[in-house]
């Protein structure tokens, strides 16, 4: 997973950048060593190429499509068509299409279209970024009151200096307590993990 992360990284910055949220010249990818001026557009765009990157990326993972991926005998620009109606709602293609079009074929070309989940995840992580939300993770015993999920986001809020969205996530196995997790920043509040730890120190005492 983190090999394809790494790979993926690159062709979700270039989507991003085509997205409107730079207009600085940006590389499309170090293997390809290609650029593209980026369409310093609305901010709006980060939200449609968002939905767009998400619905490619479903269409790629469709079991019927699987198998078109990568098939010599499927022509890249035929594939490419194919995959843009499916990622626009009802097949009416969006303002944006002639881009969405050639970064498809970016990814084509170097047959990274199997790639498109992955770069559709990191690109929201850049979009969080760009908008100054944080996406947590929480992962709990029991299930979270609205009480203590407003509480926890303040808490959060304060922490971090960003606006929170909170994912909660419930694992019976922590016994009690919570996990926090957003990037690098981990809380492990749990009973298991206090349990763990302590049997960690006893084991170097």
């Amino acid at each position: 997973m983190a090999e394809l992360a790494t790979t993926a990284r690159p062709y979700a910055r270039a989507a991003f950048a085509n997205a409107g949220a730079s207009s600085q010249l940006v590389e499309w990818g170090t293997f390809l060593g290609r650029a593209a001026f980026a369409n310093a557009g609305a901010s709006s765009q980060l939200v449609e190429w968002g939905a767009f990157l998400g619905r490619a990326a479903a269409a790629v993972q469709d079991p019927r499509v699987v198998p078109l991926v990568g098939n010599p005998r499927v022509p890249a620009a035929q594939l490419v068509d194919f995959l843009l109606e499916l990622a626009n709602t009802g097949g009416t293609l969006a303002p944006q299409a002639a881009q969405q079009r050639n970064f498809l074929h970016l990814l084509a070309d170097n047959r990274r279209l199997k790639l498109l989940p992955e770069i559709a995840a990191q690109f929201e992580v850049l979009r969080a970024e760009a908008e100054r939300i944080a996406d947590v993770e929480v992962v709990s015993a029991q299930a979270l009151t609205a009480e203590q999920s407003k509480k926890l986001q303040t808490v959060l809020e304060r922490r971090l200096g960003l606006s929170v969205r909170l994912h909660p996530q419930v694992d019976t196995s922590l016994v009690g307590g919570a996990i926090v997790r957003y990037g690098d920043f981990v809380v492990d509040g749990s009973l298991r993990g206090r349990i763990e730890r302590l049997g960690a120190a006893m084991r170097g005492a």
